[in-house]
Formats: C-alpha cells, structure tokens, sequence
C-alpha cells in the first residue's frame, strides 16, 4: 500500500503568502516523480499557525528518491545570486504514514 508523508510547518502570520507563493511557483515540479500519487498544501482555518503538506506516494522507495534527487536540487540556491532564500517557517515536522484502508465516493 501507499505511504503518506506530511510535514508539518510553522508558519508565522507574516510569512503565510510568501510560503504559498513559493508552492505555486513549484506547483508541477513532484507530479512527474516515479511513485507520486498525490499532493496538498492544507492551510490553517482557525486556530493554528500551522501549515500541512500532504503527499502520498507508492512506496517509502519513491519517496527517498524524490527527497535525494528533485526536492533537494529545488531547495538549493533559489534566491538572488544563487543564495538560498530565508525559510517562510520557522519550523518543520515531517510525519510518516502507511494507507491501511481507504474509501472513495461511490459512484451513483
């Protein structure tokens, strides 16, 4: 089965549209990955200053190959001059999960 990896990130309430324009500007760079299957940037509603990043891939393998090969390249040097840019959070959990069940809408 799939495997689910969230990252949870702090976000500060002046730092909110700089990580979302950061996501758009990456929108396409995980959906061409060997073994992605899905992708979200869940905002906070209420409550929280937390952000959510959801994906899901088809095995922990896919996922370390993405983690050492493009989400690497794409946090290396996207600032002026080839500087990495300042992080949007000011911090970062990353939360592993296997899919062990799983409903879809039924068809009418």
């Amino acid at each position: 089965m799939s495997v689910v990896k969230i990252n949870v990130l702090t976000v500060p309430a002046e730092q909110r549209e700089t990580l979302e324009k950061r996501f758009a500007s990456r929108a396409h760079a995980v959906e061409n990955s060997d073994g992605f299957e899905w992708f979200e940037l869940l905002r906070p509603v209420e409550g929280t200053d937390t952000y959510l990043v959801y994906t899901r891939w088809r095995d922990e393998a896919s996922f370390q190959a993405w983690m050492e090969g493009p989400m690497k390249s794409a946090h290396q040097g996207d600032g002026e001059g080839g500087e990495r840019p300042k992080p949007a959070a000011s911090g970062s959990t990353l939360w592993s999960f296997e899919v062990v069940q799983q409903a879809g809408p039924k068809e009418a």
